[in-house]
């Protein structure tokens, strides 16, 4: 059994004595265990706090419990920040192609999906043990079920106090993520940690998430829930060519989910349900293909029947006569109805099933290329709870594992 297995302690103890580390982390997530990891083996002593039962749950659940652990194609683009150049320096510094070699020293395999997403074939517990072997290489410490009663600083140092005993550090490491999927754990504990030592937030808010409607909108798309289609959709930030899921609330699916990360409230959503395609042109290529059925019927052989029958009984498409009789004005007309169709949602499902958080620890208070506080010497934040958000696909971990390679080269230059 590992040295890093989790220690759990039982009812709060009077504190009887302080243990000192090099680097304290406090969460023991992906950035948490991977900067932990890379600090130990770097010689120095570390210990991983986290309140949970068991470390890094959202990698556990991540891609179906195949964790979708990087992308290919990540960019510094594919962040959203107040600060657009921030990610830019870890991202350089630790890529995708730095995270897939470890991986393969540890005999992980992985596939690519679509988009540059990929995937561990030996499933999310394969990567969390190799998160944990190589903090157990270093001969870190994990401790699990430690809630943090205090956390003080003077001098230089950091003392956390827990309720069985106080540690000290003069680098302390919150990696505590953010506020979504609160069932797992999620807390404001890092934006609390952050505001009390002088940094500003970045409102959280929930990103890669479903959107919710009201009223006659919510009856018919309840209707057709279950239902997907290919669109491009777009809000206030760039458009996303993938798949749209009508859901019992309102929408979700990959295009949703990547445009909540930009939508605010009140906004519409412009959907295309020719996902980018020359709607007219289309529309023309089915008249020619399929004369004798209704434009209706034609569009069932690019998107669900039910979908096609929703739009005709909106008055979008026509579901009688022949598409031989439908004039090509008639046909850029229905085309153009249906590549700038639109709804104003009225809100998200929420930090209850948003992958990650938008906002967070503004990035003017920290260093782009050690994540250390520029009020605090010693006290670093990475991962989630960073105003940088990626795009869906994978681009989260690896901001994840950017931001914690940072930090960990940091850590060991201020030994």
């Amino acid at each position: 059994m590992p040295r890093c297995t989790p220690i759990t302690h039982g009812s709060a103890q009077t504190v009887s004595r302080t243990r000192t580390y090099d680097a304290i982390v406090l969460g023991a997530g992906a950035a948490g265990l991977f900067c932990a990891g890379r600090a130990a083996q770097a010689g120095l002593s570390v210990l991983v706090l986290d309140h949970a039962r068991a470390p890094a749950e959202k990698v556990r659940i991540s891609g179906g419990g195949r964790c979708n652990f990087t992308n290919l194609e990540t960019v510094p683009e594919r962040f959203i920040s107040a600060n657009p150049h921030f990610a830019k320096s870890a991202l350089a510094r630790y890529t995708p192609s730095d995270f897939l070699a470890l991986m393969a020293a540890h005999g992980l395999t992985w596939h690519e999906k679509t988009l540059g997403q990929l995937f561990c074939d030996q499933r999310s517990g394969a990567i969390i043990a190799m998160l944990l072997a190589e903090l157990e290489k270093g001969g870190g410490a994990l401790r699990l079920q430690t809630p943090i009663r205090d956390i003080a600083h003077a001098d230089a140092r950091f003392r956390v106090e827990t309720d069985a005993e106080t540690f000290e550090t003069g680098q302390l490491v919150v990696a505590t993520g953010g506020l979504s999927i609160p069932k797992m754990g999620a807390s404001g504990f890092a934006y609390e940690l952050a505001e009390r030592f002088g940094h500003a937030l970045v409102t959280p808010r929930p990103a890669l998430v479903p959107f919710t409607v009201e009223g006659r909108l919510k009856e018919e798309f309840a209707a057709l829930a279950g239902v997907a289609a290919p669109v491009r959709a777009q809000a206030q930030g760039p458009a996303f060519t993938e798949a749209m899921l009508f859901t019992h609330r309102g929408l979700s699916g990959p295009a949703m989910l990547q445009v909540s990360s930009y939508w605010r409230e009140g906004e519409r959503v412009a959907i295309d349900f020719f996902a980018g395609e020359d709607g007219a042109q289309a529309l023309k290529a089915l008249k020619e293909e399929f004369p004798m059925r209704s434009l209706a019927g034609a569009l069932e052989t690019r998107l669900p029947r039910r979908l096609v029958d929703y739009l005709a009984g909106r008055g979008l498409v026509q579901s009688g006569g022949r598409l031989a009789e439908t004039s090509h004005g008639e046909l850029e007309r229905v085309a153009a109805s249906l590549s700038a169709f639109a709804v104003t949602p009225s809100g998200t499902e929420g930090w209850r099933t948003a992958e990650v958080t938008a906002g967070g620890i503004g990035t003017d208070g920290l260093s782009s290329k050690t994540m250390e506080s520029r009020h605090v010497p010693g006290l670093h934040f990475i991962g989630e709870c960073v105003d940088v958000t990626g795009w869906l696909g994978g681009y989260n971990f690896q901001w994840a594992w950017a931001s914690a390679a940072a930090c960990a080269a940091a850590l060991e230059s201020s030994r």
